[in-house]
Protein backbone atom coordinates (compact mmCIF):
# COMPACT_ATOMS: atom_id res chain seq x y z
CA UNK A 1 0.00 0.00 0.00
CA UNK A 2 1.42 3.74 -1.08
CA UNK A 3 2.48 5.38 2.08
CA UNK A 4 0.96 8.47 3.09
CA UNK A 5 0.34 10.42 6.46
CA UNK A 6 -2.48 11.04 8.65
CA UNK A 7 -1.20 12.98 11.35
CA UNK A 8 2.08 14.46 10.27
CA UNK A 9 4.89 13.81 7.27
CA UNK A 10 8.05 14.39 9.06
CA UNK A 11 10.36 17.39 9.91
CA UNK A 12 11.79 18.08 6.70
CA UNK A 13 8.67 18.76 5.16
CA UNK A 14 7.77 21.01 8.07
CA UNK A 15 10.94 22.78 7.36
CA UNK A 16 11.72 23.47 4.22
CA UNK A 17 8.98 21.70 1.62
CA UNK A 18 6.31 24.24 2.82
CA UNK A 19 6.12 28.30 2.35
CA UNK A 20 3.41 31.07 2.97
CA UNK A 21 2.60 33.92 0.94
CA UNK A 22 2.11 37.37 1.96
CA UNK A 23 -1.64 38.87 0.72
CA UNK A 24 -3.39 41.99 0.50
CA UNK A 25 -7.19 42.39 1.03
CA UNK A 26 -7.38 42.59 -2.79
CA UNK A 27 -6.03 39.11 -3.14
CA UNK A 28 -9.33 37.99 -1.07
CA UNK A 29 -11.64 39.83 -2.90
CA UNK A 30 -9.85 38.06 -5.88
CA UNK A 31 -10.41 34.90 -4.35
CA UNK A 32 -13.80 35.61 -3.76
CA UNK A 33 -14.63 37.04 -7.46
CA UNK A 34 -13.18 33.24 -8.60
CA UNK A 35 -15.26 31.47 -6.70
CA UNK A 36 -18.33 33.12 -7.54
CA UNK A 37 -16.95 32.39 -10.96
CA UNK A 38 -16.26 28.50 -10.47
CA UNK A 39 -19.74 28.17 -9.03
CA UNK A 40 -21.40 30.38 -11.99
CA UNK A 41 -20.22 27.52 -14.09
CA UNK A 42 -22.54 24.80 -13.48
CA UNK A 43 -24.01 25.99 -10.53
CA UNK A 44 -27.60 23.88 -10.38
CA UNK A 45 -24.75 21.37 -9.54
CA UNK A 46 -22.91 22.61 -7.23
CA UNK A 47 -26.00 23.66 -5.35
CA UNK A 48 -27.03 19.62 -5.73
CA UNK A 49 -23.74 18.85 -3.51
CA UNK A 50 -23.99 21.23 -0.53
CA UNK A 51 -27.95 20.74 -0.44
CA UNK A 52 -27.38 18.19 2.12
CA UNK A 53 -26.22 20.75 4.31
CA UNK A 54 -29.14 23.41 4.76
CA UNK A 55 -31.33 20.34 5.45
CA UNK A 56 -29.53 19.00 8.40
CA UNK A 57 -29.61 22.35 9.57
CA UNK A 58 -33.03 22.45 9.43
CA UNK A 59 -33.02 19.26 10.97
CA UNK A 60 -31.45 20.59 14.13
CA UNK A 61 -33.63 23.09 14.36
CA UNK A 62 -36.70 20.66 14.29
CA UNK A 63 -34.84 18.11 16.82
CA UNK A 64 -34.16 21.08 19.36
CA UNK A 65 -37.41 22.92 18.83
CA UNK A 66 -39.28 19.55 19.23
CA UNK A 67 -37.35 18.64 22.58
CA UNK A 68 -38.16 21.90 23.93
CA UNK A 69 -34.23 22.81 24.02
CA UNK A 70 -35.13 26.35 22.48
CA UNK A 71 -31.93 27.98 24.06
CA UNK A 72 -29.77 25.86 22.08
CA UNK A 73 -31.21 26.95 18.53
CA UNK A 74 -28.91 29.78 18.00
CA UNK A 75 -25.90 27.63 19.27
CA UNK A 76 -26.80 24.56 16.63
CA UNK A 77 -27.20 26.74 14.06
CA UNK A 78 -24.44 29.27 14.49
CA UNK A 79 -22.52 26.31 16.04
CA UNK A 80 -23.08 24.52 13.14
CA UNK A 81 -21.18 26.55 10.59
CA UNK A 82 -18.28 25.59 11.63
CA UNK A 83 -18.43 22.11 9.89
CA UNK A 84 -18.90 23.87 6.93
CA UNK A 85 -15.52 23.28 5.73
CA UNK A 86 -15.94 20.00 5.50
CA UNK A 87 -19.70 20.31 3.87
CA UNK A 88 -17.69 21.56 0.67
CA UNK A 89 -14.97 19.14 0.82
CA UNK A 90 -15.80 18.29 -2.80
CA UNK A 91 -15.88 22.07 -4.21
CA UNK A 92 -12.18 21.71 -3.02
CA UNK A 93 -11.62 19.02 -5.70
CA UNK A 94 -14.47 20.99 -8.45
CA UNK A 95 -11.70 23.80 -8.41
CA UNK A 96 -8.61 21.87 -8.65
CA UNK A 97 -10.19 20.02 -11.69
CA UNK A 98 -11.39 23.53 -12.71
CA UNK A 99 -7.64 24.90 -12.66
CA UNK A 100 -6.42 21.86 -14.33
CA UNK A 101 -8.98 22.08 -17.53
CA UNK A 102 -10.56 18.86 -16.86
CA UNK A 103 -13.91 17.64 -16.37
CA UNK A 104 -16.36 19.16 -13.78
CA UNK A 105 -18.65 17.75 -13.62
CA UNK A 106 -20.52 17.35 -10.31
CA UNK A 107 -20.59 13.76 -9.72
CA UNK A 108 -16.30 14.14 -9.38
CA UNK A 109 -17.21 16.44 -5.96
CA UNK A 110 -17.73 12.80 -4.67
CA UNK A 111 -14.60 11.47 -5.87
CA UNK A 112 -12.72 13.17 -2.94
CA UNK A 113 -13.95 10.57 -0.79
CA UNK A 114 -11.98 8.31 -2.59
CA UNK A 115 -9.14 10.15 -1.64
CA UNK A 116 -5.61 8.90 0.44
CA UNK A 117 -6.13 12.18 2.28
CA UNK A 118 -9.42 11.44 4.03
CA UNK A 119 -7.61 9.96 7.00
CA UNK A 120 -5.64 13.22 7.41
CA UNK A 121 -9.41 15.21 6.33
CA UNK A 122 -10.78 13.22 9.03
CA UNK A 123 -8.30 13.74 11.79
CA UNK A 124 -8.96 17.67 11.19
CA UNK A 125 -13.16 17.11 11.03
CA UNK A 126 -12.48 15.56 14.21
CA UNK A 127 -10.84 18.57 15.63
CA UNK A 128 -13.60 20.97 14.27
CA UNK A 129 -16.08 18.47 16.02
CA UNK A 130 -14.84 18.62 19.29
CA UNK A 131 -14.59 22.36 18.57
CA UNK A 132 -18.97 22.02 17.80
CA UNK A 133 -19.67 20.06 20.95
CA UNK A 134 -17.44 22.79 23.46
CA UNK A 135 -19.39 25.43 21.45
CA UNK A 136 -22.42 23.77 22.01
CA UNK A 137 -22.10 23.10 25.93
CA UNK A 138 -20.47 26.20 26.48
CA UNK A 139 -23.95 27.95 25.18
CA UNK A 140 -25.84 25.62 27.49
CA UNK A 141 -23.65 26.12 30.34
CA UNK A 142 -23.65 29.90 29.70
CA UNK A 143 -27.67 29.61 29.50
CA UNK A 144 -28.07 27.54 32.70
CA UNK A 145 -25.81 30.05 34.74
CA UNK A 146 -28.08 33.10 33.62
CA UNK A 147 -31.36 31.65 33.91
CA UNK A 148 -30.74 29.06 36.49
CA UNK A 149 -34.37 27.94 37.96
CA UNK A 150 -36.29 29.68 35.01
CA UNK A 151 -38.54 27.40 32.90
CA UNK A 152 -39.54 28.53 29.10
CA UNK A 153 -42.90 27.04 27.76
CA UNK A 154 -42.22 27.73 24.52
CA UNK A 155 -39.89 29.89 21.87
CA UNK A 156 -41.76 32.61 21.69
CA UNK A 157 -41.14 32.96 26.06
CA UNK A 158 -37.73 32.36 25.81
CA UNK A 159 -37.02 35.18 23.13
CA UNK A 160 -39.35 37.43 25.44
CA UNK A 161 -36.98 36.49 28.17
CA UNK A 162 -33.93 36.73 26.10
CA UNK A 163 -34.74 40.35 24.44
CA UNK A 164 -36.75 42.20 26.96
CA UNK A 165 -34.33 41.59 30.12
CA UNK A 166 -30.81 42.47 31.56
CA UNK A 167 -30.18 39.11 31.79
CA UNK A 168 -31.34 38.02 28.45
CA UNK A 169 -28.85 40.87 26.90
CA UNK A 170 -26.17 39.17 28.81
CA UNK A 171 -26.51 36.06 27.67
CA UNK A 172 -26.72 37.94 23.80
CA UNK A 173 -23.44 39.32 24.45
CA UNK A 174 -21.58 36.70 26.87
CA UNK A 175 -22.47 34.28 24.10
CA UNK A 176 -21.77 35.80 20.63
CA UNK A 177 -18.56 36.58 22.23
CA UNK A 178 -18.12 32.97 22.84
CA UNK A 179 -19.10 31.86 19.78
CA UNK A 180 -16.47 34.46 18.34
CA UNK A 181 -13.75 32.73 19.93
CA UNK A 182 -14.78 29.21 18.87
CA UNK A 183 -15.30 30.76 15.07
CA UNK A 184 -11.89 32.50 15.28
CA UNK A 185 -10.06 29.14 16.59
CA UNK A 186 -11.73 27.22 13.70
CA UNK A 187 -10.62 29.81 10.56
CA UNK A 188 -7.57 30.09 11.90
CA UNK A 189 -6.74 26.12 12.30
CA UNK A 190 -8.56 25.47 8.69
CA UNK A 191 -8.25 28.25 6.83
CA UNK A 192 -6.11 26.00 4.13
CA UNK A 193 -6.30 22.82 5.84
CA UNK A 194 -8.41 21.23 3.82
CA UNK A 195 -7.40 21.92 0.47
CA UNK A 196 -4.22 21.34 1.08
CA UNK A 197 -4.51 17.94 2.02
CA UNK A 198 -6.70 17.41 -0.75
CA UNK A 199 -3.81 18.82 -2.81
CA UNK A 200 -0.85 16.96 -0.88
CA UNK A 201 0.57 14.43 1.17
CA UNK A 202 1.26 16.67 4.61
CA UNK A 203 -0.98 15.19 6.91
CA UNK A 204 -3.43 16.76 9.76
CA UNK A 205 -0.62 18.47 12.08
CA UNK A 206 0.93 19.98 8.86
CA UNK A 207 -2.21 21.05 7.42
CA UNK A 208 -3.39 23.12 10.64
CA UNK A 209 0.01 24.44 11.13
CA UNK A 210 0.16 26.01 8.18
CA UNK A 211 -3.53 27.10 8.30
CA UNK A 212 -1.93 29.29 11.24
CA UNK A 213 0.88 30.05 9.58
CA UNK A 214 -1.05 31.80 6.77
CA UNK A 215 -2.73 33.46 9.80
CA UNK A 216 0.33 34.57 10.99
CA UNK A 217 1.50 36.03 8.10
CA UNK A 218 -1.64 37.96 6.85
CA UNK A 219 -3.72 38.67 9.79
CA UNK A 220 -5.44 41.37 8.34
CA UNK A 221 -6.45 39.57 4.83
CA UNK A 222 -7.88 36.41 6.77
CA UNK A 223 -9.59 38.02 8.88
CA UNK A 224 -11.34 40.33 6.09
CA UNK A 225 -12.07 36.64 4.70
CA UNK A 226 -13.60 35.83 8.17
CA UNK A 227 -15.83 38.40 8.19
CA UNK A 228 -16.75 38.04 4.36
CA UNK A 229 -17.51 33.97 5.32
CA UNK A 230 -20.14 35.77 8.66
CA UNK A 231 -21.74 38.07 6.53
CA UNK A 232 -22.16 35.49 3.59
CA UNK A 233 -23.23 32.43 5.85
CA UNK A 234 -26.05 34.86 7.98
CA UNK A 235 -27.80 36.04 4.68
CA UNK A 236 -27.56 32.56 3.49
CA UNK A 237 -29.20 31.57 7.03
CA UNK A 238 -31.98 34.00 6.45
CA UNK A 239 -34.22 32.68 4.19
CA UNK A 240 -34.68 29.61 5.84
CA UNK A 241 -31.13 28.37 5.18
CA UNK A 242 -31.93 27.85 1.93
CA UNK A 243 -29.50 30.85 0.70
CA UNK A 244 -26.48 28.45 2.03
CA UNK A 245 -26.99 26.12 -1.52
CA UNK A 246 -25.90 29.28 -3.01
CA UNK A 247 -23.16 30.83 -0.46
CA UNK A 248 -21.72 27.61 0.42
CA UNK A 249 -20.32 26.75 -3.04
CA UNK A 250 -18.84 30.18 -3.97
CA UNK A 251 -17.08 30.03 -0.20
CA UNK A 252 -15.56 26.79 -0.71
CA UNK A 253 -14.48 27.46 -3.76
CA UNK A 254 -13.27 30.77 -3.05
CA UNK A 255 -11.07 28.98 -0.03
CA UNK A 256 -9.60 27.11 -2.67
CA UNK A 257 -8.05 29.88 -4.63
CA UNK A 258 -6.72 31.79 -0.88
CA UNK A 259 -5.08 28.26 -1.09
CA UNK A 260 -3.59 28.82 -4.35
CA UNK A 261 -2.57 32.14 -3.19
CA UNK A 262 -1.09 31.72 0.00
CA UNK A 263 0.86 28.13 0.26
CA UNK A 264 3.59 27.11 -2.34
CA UNK A 265 4.94 23.49 -2.10
CA UNK A 266 8.47 23.29 -2.73
CA UNK A 267 8.88 19.62 -3.29
CA UNK A 268 5.87 17.34 -2.45
CA UNK A 269 4.48 15.95 -5.70
CA UNK A 270 0.48 17.30 -6.24
CA UNK A 271 -1.81 14.11 -5.57
CA UNK A 272 -3.05 13.02 -8.65
CA UNK A 273 -6.86 13.35 -9.59
CA UNK A 274 -9.31 10.70 -9.50
CA UNK A 275 -10.61 10.12 -13.26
Amino acid sequence: MAEFHVLGSGDAYARSEIRVRQIALSDIVDALRMGIADFMEKPSHYAFVVLMYPIIGAMLFVVASRGNAFQLIYPLLTGFALLGPIAVLGLYEISRRRELGLDTSWSHAFEVYKSPAIPAIAAVGAVLLVLFLAWIYSAQTLYGWLFAGTTHDGFWALATDVFGTSRGWALIVLGNAVGFVFALVVLCSTVVAFPLLLDRDVGAVAAIATSWAVVRKNPVPVLFWGLIVAVLLLLGALPGLVGLIVVLPVLGHATWHIYRKTVVIDKLEPRPVLR
